[in-house]
C-alpha cells in the first residue's frame, strides 16, 4: 500500500471520532441547570462524598461480624530459674536448681494456630452503625445541594449568556442604522441639500457603535466561555443556545410567598441536609449511651504447638467474656455533652435556614414582580423611541433638517434597547433565584 493510500485509510477510520467530537452541545435554561447539576466539578467531588460515606457503612458493620486470623511462629528462649521462683527439690531435699539460679536450656516452640471472635451483644455496635448510615444520607442529601447550587450557577451564566447574544444583536442593529445614515448624509451632500457636517456626524456616530459593537462580541465570547466552564461542556464543542432572551417567558404564574415557602421547605436540599445531620447527631448521641451497658463475646483459638514440627500437639481455648463498663474518667459523659452541643448546633442551622428560604422565596417574588414592571416601562420607552427615530429620520430624509436630530433619536433607541434587555435579563435571573429558592432549579424547562 502506498504512503498517499495509507494516509487515506487512516483519515477515513478517524473522520467518525472527529465528527462525534465536533457535534454541538445544545442547550436551553433547564437543559444548562441540569447539566451542571450531573456534571459540574462541584457535583462530582461532593459525590465522592457519598462513597466515603459508604466506605465508612462497611468498616462500621465490620465489628457485627466475627474476626478470624491465623498465625504460624515458631520461637527459641532459655530462662534464669531464679527469674520464676523456681525452688523444686529432689526426694532426698536437695535443691534441684541452684538457688542463686541458672540458665536452663534453651527450648525450641512451633506454634500454628488459629483464633476466631465475635461480639454476641453489644447494643453500642448496632447503634453506630444507623449513625454511619445516617451519615451517608447526609452526604447524599450534601450532594443534591451541591447539584443545586452548580444548577443554579449554570441557569444564571445562561441568562448572562443569552443577554449578551440580545446585546449583540442590539448593536449590529445599532451599527445598521448607523451606516445608513451616513450612506443617506453621503447621498445628500453629493445631491447639493445636505452639508459636510452631516457626513461628519454620521461618521462620528457609525465609529461610536462599531466600538460598541466589538465590546458586545467581546462580552458574548466571554458568557459563553464562562457557561462552558461551569456545564463541564467541552471547550471545543460547538455550543447551540435553543432559547434566546426575547423568547423565554415573562408570562408565569407566579406563588403566593406561603405556598413557595411550603415547597422550598419540603424541596430544597440545604433545609434536607441539616435535617440529616441533625438526625445522625441524635443517633451519635444515642449511641455513646448504649457503651455504658454490658457486652458479652465469645473467643476461640485452636492450633498445634510442640518443639518440633513433627511432633505438635492440638491444644484449644474458647470462653464467653461479659464486659461491664464501670468508670472511664467521665469520658464517655464528656462525649455525649459535646454530641448533644452538636444536636443544639444543627438545630439552630436548620432554624435558620427555613427563616433564610422564607426571606429567599419572598425576595424572588419581590424581584419578579418589580422586573416585570420595569419591562412594560422599558417597552413603552423602546415604542417611543422607535417613534422619535423614525420622525427625526423622514425629516433628514427629506432634507428638511440635518442628522443631528437622527443621531439624537438613534442614541434614545440603543440605550432604551438595552434597557428593555435589562428588564428581560433581570426577571430571568429573578426567576431562576425563585427556583433555587424553592429548590426546583433543576426542573426549569
Amino acid at each position: 500500500m502506498t504512503p498517499l493510500r495509507s494516509l487515506f485509510s487512516a483519515s477515513l477510520l478517524l473522520l467518525p471520532a472527529a465528527l462525534a467530537a465536533q457535534s454541538p452541545v445544545t442547550l436551553t435554561l433547564g437543559g444548562a441547570a441540569r447539566l451542571a447539576a450531573a456534571q459540574s466539578g462541584a457535583s462530582s467531588v461532593a459525590r465522592t462524598r457519598i462513597d466515603q460515606a459508604d466506605a465508612r457503612v462497611r468498616q462500621a458493620r465490620s465489628l457485627l461480624y466475627p474476626t478470624l486470623t491465623a498465625s504460624a511462629g515458631e520461637n527459641e528462649r532459655n530462662q534464669n530459674t531464679a527469674t520464676f521462683g523456681f525452688a523444686f527439690r529432689d526426694p532426698s531435699g536437695k535443691p534441684v536448681f541452684d538457688p542463686n539460679g541458672q540458665i536452663l536450656p534453651a527450648v525450641k516452640v512451633f506454634d500454628f494456630r488459629g483464633r476466631a471472635q465475635a461480639n454476641l451483644v453489644d447494643l453500642s455496635v448496632a447503634a453506630k452503625l444507623g449513625t454511619v448510615r445516617q451519615q451517608v444520607r447526609v452526604a447524599q442529601a450534601e450532594a443534591s445541594g451541591a447539584g443545586d447550587q452548580s444548577a443554579a450557577l449554570a441557569a444564571a451564566s445562561y441568562v448572562r449568556a443569552v443577554r449578551a447574544d440580545a446585546v449583540l444583536a442590539a448593536r449590529t442593529a445599532d451599527s445598521t442604522l448607523a451606516a445608513e445614515l451616513l450612506t443617506i448624509a453621503r447621498e445628500q451632500v453629493q445631491a447639493g441639500v445636505g452639508v459636510a457636517l452631516d457626513v461628519t456626524r454620521a461618521r462620528s456616530q457609525l465609529s461610536q457603535a462599531h466600538a460598541q459593537l466589538i465590546a458586545a462580541r467581546a462580552d458574548r465570547d466571554r458568557a459563553r466561555l464562562e457557561l462552558r466552564r461551569v456545564t463541564a461542556i467541552d471547550p471545543t464543542a460547538p455550543l447551540v443556545l435553543s432559547d434566546s432572551l426575547m423568547a423565554l417567558p415573562v408570562d408565569d404564574a407566579l406563588p403566593t410567598a406561603d405556598a413557595g415557602t411550603r415547597l422550598a421547605l419540603t424541596r430544597r436540599a440545604d433545609i434536607r441536609a441539616v435535617a440529616e445531620q441533625q438526625r445522625a447527631a441524635e443517633r451519635a448521641v444515642s449511641a455513646t449511651r448504649l457503651e455504658r451497658l454490658p457486652t458479652l463475646a465469645l473467643f476461640g483459638d485452636q492450633g498445634a504447638i510442640g518443639g518440633s514440627t513433627a511432633h505438635l500437639l492440638n491444644t484449644y481455648t474458647w470462653g464467653l467474656q461479659v464486659s461491664v463498663p464501670i468508670f472511664d474518667g467521665f469520658r464517655r459523659d464528656g462525649r455525649v455533652q459535646e454530641q448533644r452541643a452538636q444536636v443544639r448546633e444543627v438545630d439552630a442551622r436548620r432554624r435558620d435556614l427555613e427563616a433564610q428560604a422564607a426571606i429567599d422565596v419572598r425576595a424572588a417574588l419581590l424581584d419578579l414582580a418589580t422586573a416585570r414592571e420595569l419591562m412594560q416601562a422599558a417597552e413603552e420607552r423602546l415604542s417611543l423611541a422607535q417613534q422619535e427615530l423614525d420622525q427625526a429620520r423622514a425629516r433628514f430624509t427629506a432634507g428638511v433638517s440635518g442628522n443631528a436630530d437622527v443621531i439624537a433619536a438613534s442614541l434614545g433607541i440603543n440605550a432604551a434597547r438595552t434597557q428593555v434587555i435589562d428588564a428581560r435579563a433581570a426577571y430571568q435571573s429573578a426567576r431562576v433565584t425563585l427556583a433555587r429558592a424553592e429548590g426546583t432549579v433543576t426542573e426549569l424547562p
